[in-house]
């Protein structure tokens, strides 16, 4: 249970940093003006930022939720 649940949250997590930093924060084109470099929403960075908090949180899951068979 614990190792499924890890995994998840390790998929989870990349997968929320790939999309809000690909399609969410990372403007495509040529630049045209300085205002480019702003992402296209402005809670994409913190999108990006639960999701590393999530893949750290994965491993902290996995230490803290005792093995199926163990007592």
């Amino acid at each position: 249970m614990r190792t499924t649940l890890a995994i998840l949250m390790v998929i989870t997590g990349f997968a929320l940093q790939a999309v809000s930093y690909f399609l969410l924060a990372a403007p495509w084109g040529i630049p045209t003006s300085p205002a480019f470099s702003n992402p296209r929403l402005l809670f994409a960075p913190g999108l990006f930022i639960l999701g590393v908090v999530i893949v750290f949180l994965a491993a902290v899951v996995y230490e803290l939720l005792p093995e199926r068979g163990s007592q």
